[in-house]
Parts: C-alpha cells; sequence; structure tokens
C-alpha cells in the first residue's frame, strides 16, 4: 500500500469539511438573509434543507461514478461545479435562485466527501486506513461544531453573502488543491460483479456502517439539540455557549488525534468497542440525571464524555466498513455517507420535540443512538473475523 502523505491527507480532510461548513457557516444570516431577500423562516430555512438534499442524492452519483471513470475526473469535476455554484449562491438576487444554486452546491460538493474516503480506502488498508480515515473524519466532525461560531463572528463584518463567498473561496482552495494533490487511484483491475451488489451483499460491511451512522445520530443529536439546552435548559450566554462549544470540539479533536496516534497499536474493532461503551455510559447517565432533574452542570460533564468518545469511534468505523468493499470503494463510501446524513435527518427534528426548557428528549435521542451502536457491537462486528 502506498503511504499517505500530508499534503495529500490535509486536502482530503479539507475536502470532507467542505460540506459541514457549508451547511452550518451561514446559518446566523438567516435573518438578515430572510430580511433582504424577503423571505420568511421556512424559506430561508429551505436553503438549507435543499443543501442537504443534494448532498445525500449526490453521494450516491458521485460515489458509482468514480467507481467507473476514476477518482480525478469526477473528483475534479465536483469540487469545480461546486464552487461556481457557491459563487451563484453569494451573487443570487432573489430565493429561488439560492435555493436552486445550493442544491446544485451540496449535489457537486458530495464528490469531496465521498471520493475522498475512496482514495484512502485505495491507498490504505487495516490499521493504516483506520489512522488516516480517523484524522480525516475528525476534521469533518469538528466542522459542523465550529462553523456556527465562525459564521457569528463574521455575520456583522461580512454578512450572509460575504459568508457564501467564504464558502465559495474554501471551494476554489479545493479545485486547486485536488489539481495539484490528489492522484488518480482507482484500482486498474474492474471489479468481479457489478458494484452495487458487491456492496449491497457484502456481511462485513453492514455492522460498521451501523455503527458510523449510529455515533453519528448522537453527535447529531447534540449540535442540532445544543443551542436549547445549553442557553435555556443549562442557563449558558451566548459567550458562555461558544465557550463549551470549543472545549466539546477540543475534546473530539483530542481524541481523534489519541486513536490516529493508537491505531498502529490497537485493532479498530477493540478502538470501537472501547469508545462506544464509553458513549453509552455517557448517555445513559445523561438520560438519568435529566429524569432526575440533577444538577444541570453535571450535564456538562456527560455530554464532554459522549461528544469525545466519537473521536475514536467514526473513523475507525469507516476504516471497518470499506475494509471488505476496497474494490469498489466509492460505491462503498457513497452507501457509508448516505447512511449518515440520512440517519442525522431523521435524528435532528427529535431532539426539539420536549421542547426547549427539557434535557429528557435530546438525552433519550442521543441514548438511544448509541445504545443502538452498543448491541451492533455487540452482536455484529464480532460476526466478522477479518474485522479483528
Amino acid at each position: 500500500m502506498t503511504k499517505i502523505r500530508w499534503p495529500l491527507l490535509i486536502v482530503l480532510a479539507s475536502l470532507a469539511a467542505v460540506a459541514p461548513v457549508a451547511t452550518d457557516l451561514y446559518l446566523p444570516g438567516f435573518p438578515a438573509m430572510g430580511a433582504e431577500l424577503g423571505a420568511d423562516a421556512s424559506g430561508v430555512q429551505l436553503t438549507l434543507t435543499t443543501f442537504l438534499v443534494g448532498l445525500a442524492l449526490g453521494q450516491l452519483v458521485m460515489g458509482p461514478l468514480a467507481d467507473r471513470y476514476g477518482r480525478r475526473v469526477p473528483l475534479i469535476a465536483g469540487t469545480a461545479v461546486c464552487a461556481a455554484a457557491g459563487i451563484a449562491c453569494a451573487l443570487a438576487p432573489n430565493l429561488e435562485t439560492l435555493i436552486a444554486a445550493r442544491f446544485v452546491q451540496g449535489f457537486a460538493g458530495a464528490g469531496g466527501m465521498v471520493i475522498g474516503r475512496a482514495v484512502i480506502a485505495d491507498l490504505a488498508a487495516g490499521r493504516a486506513a483506520a489512522r488516516a480515515f480517523t484524522l480525516l473524519l475528525t476534521v469533518g466532525g469538528v466542522a459542523p461544531v465550529l462553523a456556527p461560531s465562525v459564521g457569528a463572528l463574521l455575520a456583522g463584518p461580512v454578512g450572509w453573502r460575504g459568508m457564501l463567498w467564504a464558502v465559495a473561496v474554501l471551494c476554489l482552495a479545493m479545485v486547486a488543491g485536488v489539481l495539484l494533490v490528489v492522484p488518480e487511484t482507482r484500482p486498474a483491475t474492474a471489479p468481479a460483479e457489478p458494484a452495487w451488489r458487491q456492496v449491497l451483499g457484502s456481511r462485513g460491511f453492514w455492522p460498521p456502517v451501523a455503527v458510523f451512522a449510529l455515533s453519528f445520530g448522537v453527535m447529531m443529536a447534540y449540535i442540532a439539540a445544543s443551542p436549547f439546552l445549553y442557553q435555556d435548559v443549562i442557563g449558558l450566554s451566548e459567550i458562555g455557549y461558544g465557550v463549551v462549544f470549543g472545549v466539546n470540539a477540543a475534546g473530539l479533536i483530542g481524541a481523534g488525534a489519541v486513536a490516529g496516534r493508537l491505531a498502529h497499536r490497537i485493532a479498530p474493532i477493540r478502538m470501537i468497542r472501547w469508545c462506544v461503551a464509553v458513549q453509552v455510559s455517557a448517555t445513559c447517565l445523561f438520560l438519568v440525571l435529566a429524569l432526575a432533574e440533577a444538577p444541570v452542570w453535571t450535564y456538562l460533564v456527560v455530554i464532554f464524555a459522549a461528544v469525545t468518545a466519537n473521536g475514536g469511534i467514526m473513523g475507525n468505523s469507516a476504516a471497518l466498513a470499506m475494509e471488505p468493499v476496497r474494490a469498489v470503494a466509492g460505491t462503498g463510501s457513497a452507501v457509508l455517507g448516505f447512511s449518515q446524513f440520512a440517519l442525522g435527518a431523521v435524528v435532528s427534528p427529535l431532539v426539539g420535540l420536549g421542547g426547549a426548557s427539557s434535557a429528557v428528549v435530546p438525552a433519550l435521542v442521543m441514548a438511544v443512538s448509541s445504545v443502538g451502536a452498543g448491541a451492533v457491537c455487540l452482536f455484529g462486528l464480532h460476526r466478522d473475523r477479518h474485522l479483528v
């Protein structure tokens, strides 16, 4: 296997971060956007919804294209179209144009995420792949956590259009990065059977995909619930909210860095089991504390533990999922990414069902997702010995 050098890993990690940044960076500009374009809150929300729809569908298209035509050409085309759509978003004269451009931006931007994972699967296997995926997905996991805070800082000086210009510039930088750094890595030999059939029929593929998606569900529940959970329930100020977000992001980054360094000594499946155990314990304790109306400072501790544990789960589970489908890594990566965002789309609205003054529902959603991942670890992963 070819060693994945740092310039390539940095570009791939940046590609993985483009979609989360494009999703969350401009959120603080929603009120100003609605006022300028004459749109109500639901209309402005459609700019986010259509982007996410494009992102989910784009992965299902870009992954198989990468298996058929190679990694480099679809990746260059996808990042170029994403950048062009980003410029169209920043210049949009009305809401309809913005919504259409955001869909195209999400659809094309999906290529960076799905093909980036395929490139790693082409170049590395086993524990080396686990290390690379951990570093890649740590960046992708931190991006949606930090992007709203950065957007809040930019909202005043540059406005919502300036934030969309920032996303467009990031996409342009990724075009240059792909052209300069990313090689063609698709295996020269054609797979023995159609890509979709090979992926869907792989027994070793689905358990780590389930762990990956369910752990991402914990993260999405945390992100979606955090504004009212930290400010309305715990009582933090906007500044305090930003500080706690930053601390949790630091925990996630630190755990990802530690997991990456330990990847050569600890098997991915062991790392997943340890970290899922921590996450299950933390989320279940969070639910108990919320039901008991315990002191709210205790929520901060268990949420930090649950978020930090994700740093050792996401990359390792992605590596295990991609291992049995390496011959069709583009399609495997597409299914992996689609499952992630599909579950995230289901989980996000659920956390608000209990209202803004209770932590019980967010704690329940996080606990159910993590317990689901724990059940897969107990009854699914160990059945496939090549994953150990």
